[in-house]
């Protein structure tokens, strides 16, 4: 080994222990760079390889540092030396330490820039010391000067100005000690003045100076009685924050707020802040129910105080209810407007006053102030729905500790005003976006309540209408609108007609802004006062019972020019119904004074209704307007109004149209469709008479408690005159008033169908489609009953009786029962226009009856043709005859084309020419008329040109038809 040892140290080679204690020393070894280490690192390797490379290293390399690397290798080497075995044992080794180079270089790169930082904290510190020698030496160098130029007098004076330099600071000391005696009373006068931020500041350095002056005796009580004093201002400042809840001041909440931020709790003020704004709500509302408690008691006892806020609701009487309610909402208003001012206050004002105590403060100052806005920021977001949640709770409470049900419309109306027209979509929704579900649902639960009560007391007020109804006309303008009437003002108006928070009209600027901004220097918007409806006018009556006497002396004045009257009116007069020749001029007064008739009985076309139609009508209104200002009932709104209008149409249907034979005779009086609704109304809504033995279940009595009985016909109504048509100007009042109210429904579907909920808007079409659209259908029944008895048939069918038909040639002279049946026609007219001047007669009320009145007189002389037992050709064409002479003379009297029936009477006589085949086919193909008029038609031809075996085949097909009808 000592041979090897030589041999390497004459080589020039150094031992690797050599090597290793070479490079110990700090100033020899050289870190290598980043460029090596990290070309190192990148080197291609497996770390699983390597690592598997450095555990193969034999431990007896990590015992430490005296360790003889070369001295262990070359013991370990044979006694027999192998070149082969050697380099693939050095290749090992290689290996190994490549492994442990590149695991070193790894670790030396990771704590690279530790090392950096501690070399710049050497280096630094190297500067320090350098910096530190100097001024050793300076001090060196003068203190030498010193003691080599300064006499024992200079450093005596030296020494006196030390001592005056103590006394002054000893005097300054107690000066200041002095001050902070004096401290009390200052910070007295400062929370007098509520100058909390001054009080704060000063108590804060005067605690500085405490602790300066803490080795003085008397300075360690003061500080003490300066902590005490410190926690009374908190208190203090506490009751200060919480004055803001109801009567916001920007000057004091920025007192409040500054002294906050100097005692580095500005969250904690917003936490207490939250808590105040919760208990003011509640010990707001308390108070205010709780003075109205007392009032209506007469007394203060102490009971009512010791109440819950729940149960003091129970004892506000209805006379104090909406009052309490006012001032109940204008105290929570306030109580929301201050929370409303002070999140107004942290986005105007937060920011300067952050920006200017972080001026002169640090980075880590300025987070935490950043961090303090923000978390202000989001509690006071936050604190938005749950202060709105208490009020409504509150108000929820107040709401539903009373029973409304017997409240006045106006009043339950101006309570909806206040909660759901403000509270619900204004207030809440401008608060925190909030849709009120809470007040909503209580309000919901008590107008359904309350509803449901006023429509059942409203069914029965129009069944005691209907029942004392004489069915005189309303005298009403021509033009009248429902939307002049007060009930209906809503619809034209941003406000309920029922609450105007203020009376002077906004501005467009005030428009925009939302109620908060409105009234953010000051106001209410629930000083509220329910509009005197008596000092408003609704100008819808006519005066003299139709126009106002301006419009009338207008009107008339223009009849009197004569440019207005007609060539024809100027002419000679020629009778219409006659055809008589002229019989004198018509002088121009006499045109006046016809044409003044005209306009008087025509009543410029004004609606026909009735006191009852109104009522209604003013009834639908007021629906609407609860409707309008609370939508979620909107669909039960709207059924009670549809129950109002079915109620109507089944008084009239069973005053003036009900009658067992509009079936029988074949006119389709009533459609399908009008006997479903009437037979849904019947069942649904109108209480049929129990039997006096039947026990109802509670189900039925619950039905029978929704239903209203059916009205009956007031007596001074009469039906049966024949005078006056047997009341048609009652019917046609009754009819044309519901036609009339079915128009204003059609009119007001548009604004029900955009309230209607839309699951329910299906109901809302079908009430349209299937109830109001047969208003007018309900003409036909009711009027048909008036031509079925304005006209004698009976007579007609006994004049048609007494002719002889088996006539042997043609007449040139109808029938007298021709003359007869026109006579009837014609006073029929006469009547007609006596009523007119009674009852103005629309257009289609007078087709209506005249349709009636022919057709009935058309099937009338059908069926008398039917009666005939023997008939020639010669009979059938005077029954032509008669029939064309009758047409003739109708058409004088009317203006209806083409009559009704015609072909049904016409067809009817030709079918007595049919051969055999044509008239079965014929039989089968005409359905209108009846068996007996059909066998009629076979047994009159019977021998003329059907003999008895057709006879008998033609009867069999006309009772084939008429089978399916049994």
């Amino acid at each position: 080994m000592q041979k090897i040892k030589s041999l390497m140290t004459r080589q020039g080679l150094r031992s690797p222990q050599g090597d290793i204690h070479d490079l110990s020393p700090l100033e020899n070894f050289r870190i290598p760079s980043k460029d090596e280490l990290r070309e190192l690192r990148e080197q291609p390797t497996d770390p699983q390889a390597q690592q598997e490379i450095i555990n193969s290293i034999e431990e007896v390399y990590f015992s430490n540092d005296s360790f003889d690397v070369v001295k262990y290798e070359l013991e370990k080497l044979p006694s027999v030396l192998s070149l082969q075995e050697l380099e693939d044992y050095r290749d090992k080794l290689k290996q190994q330490q490549a492994a442990v180079s590149k695991k070193v270089a790894d670790l030396i790169l990771e704590k690279q820039p530790a090392y950096v930082k501690e070399l710049e904290r050497v280096t630094s510190l190297q500067t320090g010391l350098q910096l530190a020698a100097v001024i050793c030496t300076n001090g060196r160098r003068h203190l030498n000067i010193a003691k080599e130029g300064f006499t024992q007098a200079s450093l005596g004076l030296l020494a006196n100005q030390r001592k005056r330099q103590l006394l002054m600071g000893l005097l300054k000391s107690l000066r200041t000690i002095k001050t902070l005696q004096q401290t009390d009373v200052r910070l007295s006068e400062m929370l007098e003045e509520e100058d909390y931020p001054g009080a704060i500041q000063l108590c804060l350095e005067c605690q500085k100076a405490a602790s300066t002056f803490k080795h003085y005796s008397c300075i360690s009580e003061l500080n003490s009685k300066l902590q005490d004093t410190l926690e009374q201002i908190e208190e203090q400042l506490d009751v200060a924050l919480s004055k803001i809840c109801k009567n916001f001041d920007i000057n004091h909440y920025t007192k409040v707020q500054q002294a906050y931020r100097l005692l580095g709790k500005t969250q904690t003020a917003m936490d207490q802040l939250h808590m105040h704004f919760t208990q003011a709500i509640h010990n707001t509302v308390f108070q205010v129910v709780l003075g109205y408690v007392e009032l209506c008691a007469g007394n203060t006892d102490t009971k009512f105080q010791k109440l819950q806020y729940k149960d003091l609701c129970t004892h506000i009487t209805s006379d104090s209810y909406i009052p309490c309610l006012a001032d109940l909402c204008k105290a929570l208003w306030e109580v929301m407007l201050s929370y409303y001012r002070t999140m107004e206050w942290h986005e105007r004002y937060d920011c300067d006053e952050s920006a200017s105590l972080s001026d002169g403060g640090n980075m880590t100052g300025s987070e935490e102030t950043n961090f303090d806005r923000s978390y202000v920021k989001k509690k006071l977001e936050h604190g938005l729905s749950r202060i709105w949640q208490d009020v409504q709770l509150k108000v929820k409470t107040y709401l539903l500790g009373t029973d409304m049900s017997n409240f006045k419309y106006d009043d339950f109306i101006f309570v909806l005003d206040i909660i759901s027209r403000y509270w619900l979509m204004q207030v809440g929704e401008e608060f925190c976006g909030s849709k009120s579900e809470v007040l909503q649902e209580s309000v919901r639960k008590q107008s359904v309540n309350y509803f449901k009560n006023y429509h059942r007391t409203r069914l029965e007020e129009l069944r005691m209408f209907l029942e004392n109804e004489t069915w005189e006309l309303c005298p009403v303008k021509s033009s009248f609108s429902i939307l002049q009437l007060h009930e209906f003002k809503f619809m034209a108006q941003s406000r309920s007609p029922s609450v105007s928070p203020s009376k002077q009209p906004l501005s467009e600027i005030e428009r925009t802004l939302t109620l908060f901004e409105q009234y953010c220097n000051g106001g209410n918007p629930f000083e509220i006062q329910a509009n005197n409806k008596d000092d408003e006018t609704e100008d819808v009556l006519a005066s003299n019972g139709y126009e106002s006497d301006e419009q009338e002396k207008s009107a008339y004045q223009e009849y009197d020019s004569d440019s207005d009257v007609p060539e024809e009116l100027k002419r000679d007069y020629v009778d219409e119904q006659t055809g008589d020749a002229p019989v004198k001029s018509v002088s121009r007064e006499t045109l006046r004074s016809r044409k003044r008739s005209d306009y008087c009985l025509s009543k410029v076309n004004a609606p026909i209704l009735t006191n009852t139609t109104l009522n209604v009508i003013r009834l639908v209104g007021k629906y609407m307007q609860m409707m309008n200002i609370l939508k979620p009932i909107a669909f039960d709104v709207i059924h009670f109004m549809s129950q109002l209008f079915d109620y109507y149409l089944y008084a009239i249907y069973t005053f003036f149209g009900r009658n067992d034979t509009f079936e029988s005779t074949g006119l389709g009086l009533s459609s399908s469709r009008l006997r479903t609704t009437l037979n849904r109304i019947q069942e649904s809504l109108i209480d049929v008479e129990m039997s006096s033995d039947a026990t109802g279940t509670l189900t039925a009595a619950e039905e029978r408690k929704e239903k209203v009985p059916s009205p009956h016909l007031s007596h001074l109504v009469s039906l049966t005159s024949g005078s006056t048509l047997y009341g048609l100007a009652e019917r046609v009042v009754a009819t044309e008033s519901l036609v009339f109210l079915a128009e204003q429904f059609e009119f007001l579907q548009p604004h029900l169908d955009t309230v209607m909920p839309p699951a329910k808007k299906p109901f809302l079409q079908q009430f349209y489609s299937q109830t109001v659209s047969t208003a007018s259908e309900l003409r036909k029944p009711i009027y048909w009953i008036v031509a079925a008895k304005a006209i004698d048939y009976e007579q007609m069918l006994l004049l048609m009786a007494n002719v002889k038909w088996d006539v042997k040639e043609i007449m040139s002279q109808h029938n007298i029962y021709v003359d007869s049946l026109l006579k009837e026609f014609e006073q029929f007219n006469r009547r007609l226009n006596e009523v007119s001047r009674r009852v103005r007669i629309p257009l289609p009320v007078s087709n209506i009856l005249w349709e009636h009145c022919i057709r009935l007189a058309n099937r009338t002389i059908v069926e008398g043709y039917a009666n005939v037992k023997k008939c020639s050709n010669e009979g059938r064409a005077l029954m032509q005859l008669d029939f064309q002479q009758f047409l003739m003379k109708l058409e004088k009297l009317t203006d209806i084309r083409p009559i009704p029936d015609k072909e049904f009477v016409e067809t009817y006589i030709k079918a007595y020419y049919l051969t055999e085949n044509d008239m079965e086919r014929w039989i089968k193909e005409h359905r209108e008329y009846s068996t007996k008029q059909l066998t009629n038609l076979v047994n009159v031809c019977l021998g003329s040109h059907i003999n008895k075996k057709a006879r008998q085949k033609l009867l069999a097909a006309i009772d084939d038809i008429d089978r399916p009808k049994r």
